[in-house]
């Protein structure tokens, strides 16, 4: 849960988190079993950053998988690259530039 990593993320004496089933109520323990508090705005802004980082991790990891996929365009074995192909696997190493996440690129089109 995004939430508990933010609550881990904030607080290094928070070694546990739960949130009850039944209540929907997230607690937050110390090493010890102690209740430890936490506040919820900053959770909500850390879970929000926690969110946005997966998110482009996940939009980084396709486009390193696409740019893997034309790996073999420059191979020694292999005739040089086309502008087109340079061109689509720059776009790629560029696509953070202007996306966040898969949700919000737009990918170019493979040669």
């Amino acid at each position: 849960m995004m939430k508990h990593d933010a609550i881990l993320a904030l607080n290094s004496s928070i070694v546990r988190v739960i949130t009850k089933r039944e209540t929907g109520q997230t607690i937050a323990y110390d090493d010890k079993g102690n209740e430890i508090s936490w506040d919820a705005d900053a959770v909500a802004k850390k879970e929000a950053e926690l969110i946005a980082a997966l998110k482009l991790q996940n939009l980084r990891d396709e486009r390193n998988r696409l740019i893997a996929e034309t790996d073999w365009w420059d191979m020694s074995d292999t005739p040089a690259m086309t502008d087109a192909q340079k061109k689509y696997r720059q776009d790629l190493r560029d696509i953070t530039k202007s996306a966040a996440s898969l949700d919000d690129v737009t990918w170019p089109t493979k040669p």
